[in-house]
């Protein structure tokens, strides 16, 4: 059952303010959850209505109701949008468990957990659709009512706030009471075209990229080109060689690189298929060091849903390599 289905047509009056839920939340109660937590979600009466089939009005009345019975505003409203209060956001986490675990005891009742169903939201790093999309034709294939839901973006999205299951990151993370499973190690490469190398010759050492084209990555997000790092003997060092091209697409520089156009410092698996079909090759692999983890991270649950246990063991398999154990996560 979806929190679509949640909803009820014909509502009673709202209750006087104040009233107590009590033991057992009314039908109306529980309608009035749906729609707040959809209009949160969303952030508009418009896009929650839409979701769950309903006027803009019916939800904003919905959420009124709601918040006269409890005696207490839970969302700010303006013209063009609507967010939570400090006693809405607290209220929006219970209300989001809530019927998570009402779904997720629905759906034990009719279906076997040996088939997995409903929908999976993922966020994983822009890059990350190179490591993700080769593992989804078999995920769709072994699970074929699981619709996945994946946004591929490098902005940090709240778990539990924004409503998705799981989140894949690497690097330093804030601290966190998610639980998380490391997923691959990644690391940097330097790699360039059979045709670059046969006009300019190979670097045998960093020192030698003075003397050599050099495509930049610029990050999107703070602007700066990043550096080139390297590994001497027990420490590592940075270099900024000059560029002939930068751009803040590493896609683009991957592009430019394969064209024979210099030499480029990616993560290697966002070069796995072009060293593999011959299109690029790999250079001063002994100054090169493995600096970070891919891990997927997920909210503790008392019923955790069998998609998410399906889609958390099929990636870890699949990249893998790493212990399989799961930890609640906190940075150090």
């Amino acid at each position: 059952m979806t929190t679509a289905q949640l909803q009820t047509p014909n509502v009673s009056p709202a209750s006087p303010k104040g009233t107590s839920f009590g033991a057992s939340p009314s039908t109306e109660s529980l309608s009035g959850m749906v729609a707040f937590v959809r209009a949160a979600e969303s952030g508009s009466f418009v896009a929650a209505g839409r979701a769950l089939g309903l006027s803009a009005s019916a939800v904003g009345k919905s959420v009124m109701r709601l918040e006269a019975k409890l005696g207490v505003q839970l969302l700010n409203r303006t013209t063009r949008r609507i967010g939570l209060t400090h006693e809405g956001a607290r209220f929006f986490a219970r209300c989001k468990r809530m019927l998570a675990d009402l779904e997720e005891a629905e759906s034990e009742l009719f279906h076997s957990t040996s088939s997995p169903r409903g929908r999976l939201r993922i966020s994983a790093p822009s890059l990350g659709c190179r490591l993700l999309l080769p593992l989804v034709p078999e995920f769709r294939r072994r699970y074929p009512d699981i619709e996945l839901d994946i946004d591929f973006s490098d902005r940090v999205v709240d778990v539990t706030q924004e409503g998705y299951d799981a989140v894949i990151r690497s690097g330093r993370l804030a601290d966190s009471q998610l639980l998380a499973r490391p997923l691959a190690q990644f690391g940097p490469v330097v790699v360039g075209s059979p045709a670059y190398f046969a006009g300019h010759g190979e670097p045998t050492a960093p020192a030698d990229l003075e003397g050599h084209a050099c495509i930049r990555f610029r990050s999107p997000t703070n602007g700066r080109t990043e550096p080139w790092r390297f590994a001497r003997d027990d420490h590592t060092f940075a270099i900024e060689p000059h560029a002939t091209l930068t751009f803040n697409d590493m896609e683009a520089v991957l592009a430019a690189c394969i064209s024979g156009l210099g030499l480029a410092y990616v993560p290697d698996f966002i070069a796995k298929s072009a060293l593999e079909g011959g299109m690029l090759r790999a250079v001063l692999g002994t100054h090169m060091r493995t600096e970070g983890v891919f891990q997927i991270l997920w909210p503790p649950s008392r019923h955790e849903a069998p998609r998410l246990r399906a889609f958390i063991d099929h990636v870890a398999s699949r990249l893998g390599g790493l212990p399989s154990h799961e930890v609640r996560f906190r940075a150090a």
